[in-house]
């Protein structure tokens, strides 16, 4: 981990940020994450209407899934998807540090 929060080895880890945490793509990438918006794919035209779909594009991608939905979460727990669940709070306090051991 670097000063910024993100990884500091060659490997850049690639996140996606579910649709109810939108916006929290920009402060990842601030901090060197490659990060993606499903909102933002979906209004480029990708169908990442159903859960099903949001999953898929992580796990082919392989992204790290940032989410706040309970439904999500337990699909990315099911299907061995790297996920970092979000309530209410952490939304404020988005710990990248743990973005980071998931690179590890």
């Amino acid at each position: 981990m670097n000063s910024t929060g993100a990884c500091s080895s060659s490997i850049i880890m690639k996140v996606l940020v579910d649709e109810h945490s939108d916006g929290w793509e920009v402060k990842l990438r601030e901090r060197g994450f490659e990060a993606q918006s499903v909102r933002k794919l979906r209004n480029e035209g990708m169908a990442l209407q159903a859960d099903f779909s949001v999953l898929d594009y992580a796990k082919s991608h392989n992204m790290v899934l940032v989410t706040r939905d309970r439904e999500n979460i337990a699909g990315c727990r099911e299907n061995g998807i790297p996920c970092v669940p979000l309530d209410g709070d952490a939304l404020f306090r988005l710990d990248v540090s743990e973005l980071g051991l998931l690179g590890k």
